[in-house]
């Protein structure tokens, strides 16, 4: 009986032992492992250095970002009040070219007198619009530039160049740097003969 109590005594004294050398075995490897996850301070420091540059460069971003939104509303904060302004200028356009097709008016002092009065609002709209940096396209005369120029139809004329601006069906305007609408223009091309006699010299030019 004494023998078999020894015999349970060990037994347990034994799993107590294998408990605790477990244990003990458990928690150094679990400090191993926190040791492993440690990362070195330098690299800590680079890292937290790299962060706090990568902010800095986009706060640098977004500061310069609001800058420009900011001066393109000042400087460009009238632009769609500005498109709608100028329609004033056609309107009178419109009415001036009404008012000289009309028959019944034709070389009568009213007619005179009114496009007199027209003209002089024509000039004070253009130096409004002037001070606040609205400006007319030069056109007439002018060779056809796409940025500014539109081209609505051609024109026979052998006395300019092909390509110059001999018409302008429309008035164009810029807003400081920027186009606010291009002028529409009829520009100058050779007549049908001249171009016939343009290709038949250079087929001998080319012939010879």
């Amino acid at each position: 009986m004494e023998k078999e109590q020894n015999t349970n005594s060990n037994e347990t004294d034994n799993k107590d032992l294998e408990n605790k050398e477990n244990t003990e075995t458990s928690q150094v490897q679990k400090k191993d492992i926190d040791l492993k996850d440690e990362i070195n301070p330098e690299e800590k420091i680079l890292e937290l250095e790299d962060k706090l540059a990568r902010t800095f460069a986009e706060m640098e971003n977004q500061r310069r970002r609001f800058e420009k939104e900011k001066d393109e509303a000042y400087e460009y904060g009238g632009f769609a009040f500005a498109k709608e302004a100028i329609s004033l200028i056609d309107n009178l356009d419109r009415s001036k070219q009404i008012l000289t097709n009309d028959d019944t008016l034709k070389n009568s002092v009213a007619l005179k007198k009114t496009l007199e009065h027209l003209d002089i609002i024509y000039k004070d709209l253009i130096s409004i619009f002037s001070k606040n940096n609205i400006k007319p396209i030069e056109s007439l005369n002018k060779k056809l530039d796409p940025n500014f120029h539109q081209a609505m139809i051609e024109i026979e004329d052998d006395e300019k160049e092909p390509g110059i601006i001999i018409q302008e069906i429309q008035k164009g305007f810029t807003i400081k740097d920027r186009l606010l609408r291009p002028s529409l223009v009829g520009v100058s091309k050779k007549t049908e003969n001249e171009e016939k006699e343009n290709e038949k010299n250079k087929e001998k030019l080319d012939n010879k």
